[in-house]
């Protein structure tokens, strides 16, 4: 079976090299798990980024189905000098879906290694493949009667818990940082061998999802925003279902009470009296999900106006700003907290809502949710904001103090007005940090909106860094930019791993910007 995918091929490798090493593959894995023709790749080639669906098409796309078909697809790519870009689901859809982050790569679908190896109820851990759902894993603990939550992102039905913590993604309940609550990966690395992590380098060992350090360097986070292995287990840090959840959501009038409202919450955020990720939600991010209709507000081009806006608040009732989190615990440390609550929305001019039929209704209720682990996808109501399929994730990180928000609010606010698009955009507030989450919207089929959109997300990463803000997550678009405000001893630290782990630069070249 012979066949050119679209005339896009690995940059240096001619056609028939690349046919040569699609059959090696398909002896691998069975023909049907190659995809070469051009309809079939089409899922892979979805992007929603700024710039043309070919700047990201890949040459073909591979689905193993086991640690040993990678190590043997990997022998074969080394042989070729063929670029493979691993996936897991492939729905990280702000930051570029499952499209390589170069023309030309070869995307390697991990979807069939979809098996939950083990859950512990008693130390509350799990073991998962790549292909593993949030979804799937809510729905096993369901049937198994097993009382734990864990921590899943917004969009979460369709995504994965691997994938997700490999990308440093963030959730919503106690357990929020992804990362720092992972156990133990295994890893094939480049030349086909396998590495697991932790303790889990030990052969026999029992200890491998509940002590993540094991001994000597910890190796784990060099594997994350990274491109120096594919990652085919990690283990992951279940939390028990409390006996009293009390989820609550506080609304706030103007914008300028974003500074008092994070002043007020950081010193809870950090003794753990709120023991979850705080949302600051703005209204823009919040009406979409509460299917208001943005033509009614603002038929015209150009970003919507701050009146329009206030209206948009006073029709559905929507606070200028909407915070939610969620006490965990007993019925009696939470009563005791809850005062707590009561007391910092009055000081501060908040409406404490605990009702989600009470204001907001779906936008609450999918973030209540959240809270709590269930997965859903009320968050995907944002791509119906503006149409035409074009989102952006800009995500500056800073300190978690009220000047801070205000400050980038306002930077964002004016650099989004000048091309024309809207503020859409949340604070996330973790123990000391501020994640600001912007999603740029725009219409992909309108070329002017194209080239506004790449060229307003390029201006808010300059003008951002200027300001010492870095981004913790990006688009596979801008990975070489956003790469490049961290400066170059950090740059050249991470080609040198790269050339030692990966000496033929065969995993995703140019992901999260390294190269050889």
């Amino acid at each position: 079976m012979t066949t050119t995918p679209r005339n896009v091929l690995p940059k240096g490798i001619s056609a028939s090299d690349f046919e040569q090493a699609l059959a090696q593959i398909r002896t691998i894995v069975g023909a049907e798990y190659v995809v070469a023709e051009d309809t079939a790749l089409a899922p892979y080639n979805k992007i929603m980024m700024a710039v043309p669906d070919e700047q990201h098409a890949p040459s073909a796309a591979v689905m193993p189905d086991s640690v040993e078909q990678i190590q043997a697809i990997m022998k074969v790519l080394n042989q070729h000098r063929i670029p493979v870009y691993p996936i897991s689901t492939g729905k990280n859809l702000g930051y570029g879906s499952a499209a390589p982050v170069e023309r030309g790569q070869l995307v390697m679908d991990l979807r069939r290694m979809n098996r939950i190896l083990d859950v512990d109820a008693d130390l509350c851990t799990a073991l998962v493949e790549p292909g593993v759902t949030y979804q799937q894993l809510y729905d096993y603990l369901q049937e198994k009667k097993l009382p734990l939550w864990f921590s899943c992102p917004a969009p979460s039905v369709i995504a994965g818990p691997l994938g997700n913590m490999v990308d440093r993604g963030v959730g919503y309940t106690p357990y929020g940082e992804h990362f720092l609550f992972s156990s133990g990966m295994e890893v094939v690395l480049a030349d086909g061998e396998v590495l697991r992590t932790g303790m889990g380098s030990m052969p026999g060992s029992n200890t491998w999802q509940v002590f993540k350090w094991g001994y000597g360097p910890t190796l784990d986070g060099i594997f994350t925003q990274s491109n120096y292995g594919i990652v085919t287990k990690m283990g992951m840090w279940l939390m028990p279902a409390p006996p009293d959840y009390r989820p609550f959501l506080i609304q706030y009038p103007e914008d300028t009470d974003i500074t008092k409202i994070v002043d007020a919450l950081r010193p809870l955020r950090i003794a753990m009296v709120i023991p979850n990720a705080v949302v600051i939600a703005h209204t823009l991010w919040e009406a979409p999900c509460a299917k208001v209709n943005r033509a009614d507000y603002h038929p015209g081009p150009g970003a919507i106006s701050d009146e329009a806006v206030q209206k948009i608040r006073k029709d559905h009732n929507l606070g200028a700003w909407n915070v939610y989190a969620a006490l965990y615990g007993t019925p009696e440390t939470n009563a005791a907290n809850w005062k707590i609550i009561e007391q910092v929305a009055a000081a501060t001019g908040g409406t404490l809502i605990t009702d989600s039929t009470e204001q907001g209704g779906r936008a609450t209720q999918y973030r209540f949710d959240l809270m709590k682990g269930k997965p859903n996808l009320g968050e995907f109501d944002l791509y119906n904001w503006r149409g035409g399929g074009g989102s952006m994730w800009f995500a500056p990180v800073s300190q978690a103090k009220g000047s801070e928000t205000l400050k980038q609010m306002r930077m964002a606010k004016d650099i989004l007005a000048k091309y024309g698009f809207d503020y859409v955009g949340e604070f996330i507030v973790g123990w000391r940090d501020m994640h600001h989450v912007i999603d740029l919207l725009y219409d992909r089929s309108d070329a002017e909106q194209m080239q506004k959109a790449h060229a307003c997300f390029d201006e808010l990463l300059q003008s951002f860094a200027r300001e010492g803000y870095g981004v913790y997550r990006a688009n596979t678009a801008f990975a070489e930019k956003v790469a490049a405000t961290y400066g170059p001893v950090k740059r050249d630290v991470e080609r040198r791993l790269k050339r030692a782990l990966d000496p033929n630069n065969i995993i995703a070249p140019g992901r999260c910007g390294i190269s050889i």
